[in-house]
């Protein structure tokens, strides 16, 4: 599905990522794991064309990704759900996840019935505006808006960040849910590692912008957590 080799980036003059090598198998979920400042989130701009490396290729459901546009990315089947979630504000939550609707290749303009099947509290305020939200019902109008455009693959940057445990738990279930009833595959970036072990098939760790462990989720080692993750 997706398929980093050899990917370095920079901001300026400064390298942020270096030699960074990835796989994001079809119908998986992977989780990219890290401390704070260790590249994670630029990884994430890089595969979706927000941020271009220097060297490097990123090749997504067999096409060559590494210099296309963010809507090119977005139209072959990547979605993108950023740290922080970047809805519209001003926007009601229904134009949030019309919007959503824009990389669709069968130019389809209503909002699936599944979205609210995933988010059943969504339905409830589509007339209301996205920064009337709580921070959780924010995080899951980000992550709707994003499935909404039926990708191939979700990029999900802390999707736990700020929000309350009962969210959590509803975003956890989302992301079964994805795993279990289709083919879409999700790169997960998060910090709190029971959520990633009750969720990830595969992990890969950085440390100061490279790759230094990976493998299963289920082999991953008390060792591997407390050389590479404990605070």
């Amino acid at each position: 599905m997706l398929n980093i080799k050899h990917l370095d980036a920079y901001y300026g003059e400064s390298m942020v990522l270096r030699d960074v090598n990835m796989e994001v198998p079809s119908g998986k979920i992977v989780c990219l794991m890290g401390r704070n400042g260790v590249g994670k989130t630029t990884l994430l701009k890089c595969i979706m064309g927000l941020l271009q490396p220097r060297a490097g290729s990123i090749v997504f459901a067999d096409i060559d990704a590494t210099r296309s546009f963010p809507e090119e990315r977005a139209k072959l089947g990547l979605g993108y759900v950023p740290q922080g979630r970047d809805i519209f504000p001003r926007l009601t939550v229904r134009e949030n996840l019309l919007l959503g609707l824009e990389v669709r290749k069968d130019s389809k303009k209503t909002i699936p019935e599944d979205i609210f099947e995933l988010f059943p509290v969504l339905k409830t305020m589509l007339n209301r505006k996205g920064g009337n939200l709580s921070g959780g019902e924010q995080q899951q109008l980000a992550i709707a808006r994003a499935l909404a455009g039926r990708p191939k693959l979700l990029l999900l940057d802390e999707p736990t960040e700020g929000i309350q445990p009962s969210i959590i738990l509803e975003i956890a279930k989302v992301i079964r849910s994805i795993k279990t009833e289709s083919d879409v595959s999700v790169l997960l970036v998060e910090q709190y590692l029971e959520f990633v072990l009750e969720l990830g098939d595969y992990y890969y760790i950085m440390e100061k912008g490279t790759v230094v462990a990976q493998g299963l989720m289920a082999e991953l080692s008390e060792q591997v957590i407390k050389e590479h993750l404990a605070i």
